[in-house]
């Protein structure tokens, strides 16, 4: 009786073993946590198509952060829900608006938190679009220079890194050069180089009510058919003065994380959106899969593919299970 030469199963015995040879091992350090900031105190409203996601008020939020630093979790990023919204968006760059309200709050409350703000005029506007609009479409130039009022506004709050979403073309260029103007070059920035329009954002529209009110967003959101378009719009980012790039979504594109990450010398982040969330959480709910198993294989396969910053709506979950 001939036998195998190789025996890879004497390696998958126990799980000890398995966790001895594992060749991807995600950890703490790389979770981002997002946060819903909303007007009023004592705010704690859940978000129905994210199970266990609330949009919180800053006092809230301040709690809330204490506990992610807690579990060991090095960064939070803010989305803002206005008290008001107009055309321009000009609550996102005002001193007391309710993101910059929050930054203070909450390094002033847990400061070695990293706080990352989300750069974008959608949550802001009364059109629901990322930019300004103007014949029926939004204008790219014009909007760059709001974005980065909007960033020099985060930062000069204390926020430790901005991460414009938008999609406008040049502005991680405009930003950067906004920011040094200010006397902040200290301040990173996280751009959504490869951000696609896909139909996974679904529930993130109800956390931060941004839902286009006329069109959509594929004007300037990537065609998900298209790779090689991606690293390009990296390469472009790292140009203008981007610190890290982001792929967005996450589990739909492994393969373009995995490119940019081969491609490009620079922290690569992840964003494992709100519909990849809600389809683990509703299928785990109808009792179709082990949500803790999903989680965690969705995360580890997205750490494989590339990422070190993943940012994800489940991270107080992971953080708990990556410390055991």
């Amino acid at each position: 009786m001939s036998h195998p030469t190789h025996r890879p199963r004497r390696l998958r015995r126990s799980v000890a073993l398995r966790r001895l040879v594992a060749e991807t091992r995600p950890t703490v350090d790389g979770l981002v946590l997002p946060l819903f900031i909303a007007p009023g105190s004592g705010v704690e409203r859940p978000i129905a198509a994210m199970p266990g996601v609330r949009q919180l008020s800053v006092d809230r939020a301040v709690e809330e952060c204490r506990g992610v630093a807690d579990l060991g979790i090095p960064a939070v990023i803010l989305f803002g829900i206005p008290e008001q919204k107009d055309a321009m968006g000009s609550s996102a760059w005002a001193a007391d608006g309710i993101v910059q309200r929050a930054i203070v709050a909450i390094k002033k409350a847990v400061p070695e938190l990293i706080v990352i703000t989300d750069v974008c005029l959608c949550e802001y506007t009364d059109h629901g679009h990322c930019g300004i609009v103007g014949r029926g479409e939004v204008q790219n130039d014009p909007t760059l220079e709001l974005l980065a009022r909007q960033a020099v506004s985060h930062a000069q709050a204390g926020a430790d890194m901005v991460a414009p979403s938008d999609m406008m073309d040049g502005r991680v260029g405009a930003i950067r050069s906004a920011l040094d103007r200010a006397e902040l070059p200290q301040v990173p920035i996280m751009s959504y180089a490869a951000k696609y329009a896909s139909a996974f954002y679904g529930p993130f529209r109800e956390a931060a009510g941004s839902t286009p009110q006329f069109g959509d967003r594929r004007g300037y959101q990537m065609d998900p058919a298209n790779a090689r378009e991606a690293l390009h719009e990296v390469a472009l980012d790292i140009e203008q003065g981007a610190d890290i790039v982001m792929v967005k979504p996450a589990l739909p594109y492994l393969d373009v994380i995995q490119q940019v990450r081969a491609r490009f010398d620079v922290p690569v982040a992840a964003y494992a959106v709100s519909g990849e969330y809600a389809m683990i959480k509703a299928a785990a709910a109808a009792g179709m899969l082990d949500e803790e198993r999903a989680m965690l294989e969705a995360h580890t396969a997205i750490v494989r593919a590339g990422a070190s910053i993943v940012l994800t709506y489940f991270a107080k979950e992971l953080a708990r299970l990556l410390v055991r």
